[in-house]
């Protein structure tokens, strides 16, 4: 569904990510994995058309997306869910969620069909729908957050950190919507510091370190692996 192949991005002579290859097949729910500033959230913009790569390619169901403007990037199936939520702080939560579903503006039923789906799966925003989204707790913001990047009936969906400044329990709650979302049939691709909860849920991984993969395999292979247990999970 997903490929990424010899992708770089480059900020002058720095290269944030260099010689990235990403295979993301349907119906998976992959995680990269790697502490803050290792690449991830750069992959997700060259992904998303918001970071043009320097080199390699990107395709999405066997066209190429590298150089395509966001907007035509969403449309095609791909939305990006970002670390710091970017949500509208005045609107309510209603608002914001119809925000997310604007690509559909056109099919009313539709929009309100989501809607009803985003509420099941996060009743609490059904409880809150007509408050503003900058009243809401950090957990609530987060669930808001991937109920707006829902709203759109996404192909693919990524993830950047899901769980970064949430309660234990709350991060347990939040990787099992997403393991939900993933089993009703929404591609995931998920950023993660967290690897232990992160790899629970997961079919595939790959490590990130300074820019550069250097580890990859299966969620059971990266759980073992003695390297990814001491920087990532404590052995």
């Amino acid at each position: 569904m997903l490929e990424l192949s010899n992708v770089s991005v480059k900020y002058g002579a720095f290269a944030a990510i260099e010689n990235i290859d990403i295979h993301v097949g349907k119906g998976e729910l992959v995680v990269l994995l790697g502490s803050n500033g290792a690449g991830k959230s750069t992959t997700f913009n060259a992904i998303s058309g918001l970071q043009k790569p320097s080199e390699g390619t990107i395709a999405f169901e066997g066209s190429p997306i590298h150089g395509v403007v966001p907007d035509k990037i969403v449309q095609a199936g791909i939305v990006q869910c970002a670390e710091d939520r970017k949500l509208f702080p005045q609107m309510t939560v209603k608002e914001n969620l119809i925000m997310g579903g604007y690509v559909h503006r056109r099919k009313r039923k539709q929009v309100h069909q989501s809607l009803e789906e985003v509420f099941e799966l996060f009743p609490i925003l059904h409880d809150k729908k007509d408050d503003p989204a900058g009243s809401l707790s950090g957990g609530q913001q987060q669930m808001l957050a991937i109920g707006r990047a829902i709203m759109s009936k996404p192909k693919l969906v990524l993830l950047d950190e899901p769980s970064i400044g949430l309660a234990p329990l709350i991060v347990e709650q939040m990787f099992d919507v997403i393991q939900k979302i993933n089993k009703d049939g929404t591609t995931v691709l998920l950023a993660e510091q967290n690897a232990y909860a992160a790899l629970k849920i997961a079919d595939r991984g790959y490590v990130y370190e300074s820019g550069s993969i250097v580890v990859k395999g299966t969620a059971d292979e990266l759980l073992s692996n003695d390297t990814v247990r001491k920087a990532y999970i404590g052995a």
